[in-house]
């Protein structure tokens, strides 16, 4: 009689996100996660998680290199760190951040750039900030095929015109105008828009006039999705804003560890 083969186990392979998902989560009422990262390494662990969005963002120039503000952050600084991003993450969806001046100058240029993000970074979608006076150039990348998140209330690249990093959309002229930003943005094509410190009112009302989905940071609850900052989330950061849910405090655990291995090595070690 012939031994029965036991069937060899098959693993279970998670889905690549996509960016009609994120729009089919928003109709089922399931909330999006993302969060940032910069590194295959981190990138990789997320990715483990079933983070469903890692976006590569331009705050790397404050928590990775020490920038106050994100306005110093290169073309290539994010092409070069969204391709380490793109290496270690296979599942979640990578968006990459386009810097200051990559695409503001004209709809060639923009499309030059996010095209490199795309090719060269391995970056599935871009983001970029404002609302009506970038409608051309967000309409001319879908056309391409370059899919275009937006973003919008507290835009880090306008820092010295909005006179610091504040709150958006306070009183009820701004609010009007960042309501009829997101409507122009998705009419214009982009899959999706973050929401960056306005009053959780304003983004539930903006969330529920689009069919798009609205990704918040410091906006509230009633968003089809968060965002934070990894650095700020995992406690690595000096100066999270308050908003931002500290997970763990992996500085002080790191902290703790060096001056036990400094410990070590003074005695003669580290020995095992």
């Amino acid at each position: 009689m012939a031994k029965l083969q036991t069937p060899p186990r098959v693993k279970k392979v998670m889905k690549h996100m996509r960016v009609p998902d994120l729009r089919a989560m928003k109709e089922r009422g399931e909330k999006i996660a993302v969060w940032t990262a910069y590194d295959f390494t981190m990138a990789r662990i997320l990715d483990r998680a079933g983070i469903d969005v890692i976006l590569v963002g331009d705050s790397l120039g404050m928590v990775v290199l020490g920038y106050d503000t994100t306005l110093p952050v290169t073309l290539d600084m994010m092409i070069h760190h969204t391709r380490a991003v793109s290496r270690g993450a296979k599942r979640a969806l990578i968006i990459a951040d386009m810097p200051f001046l990559t695409f503001q100058l004209s709809v060639e240029e923009a499309m030059r750039n996010a095209g490199r993000l795309i090719q060269q970074g391995g970056a599935a979608a871009v983001k970029i900030e404002g609302g009506r006076q970038i409608v051309e150039t967000a309409k001319r990348l879908v056309d391409i095929g370059i899919p275009v998140m937006g973003h919008l209330g507290l835009t880090p690249q306008s820092v010295h015109q909005l006179g610091g990093f504040r709150p958006q959309g306070r009183d009820s002229d701004a609010a009007d105008r960042l309501m009829q930003d997101a409507e122009i943005l998705e009419k214009s094509g982009v899959f999706a828009i973050v929401l960056e410190s306005i009053p959780a009112d304003l983004a539930g009302r903006v969330t529920a006039s689009l069919k798009i989905p609205t990704i918040g940071i410091g906006a509230g609850t009633q968003c089809d999705g968060q965002v934070l900052v990894s650095y700020d989330a995992l406690g690595l950061s000096d100066a999270a804003p308050p908003f931002a849910k500290q997970y763990a405090q992996l500085g002080e655990q790191i902290l703790s560890a060096a001056r036990a291995y400094i410990e070590d090595v003074r005695a003669g070690g580290p020995h095992r």
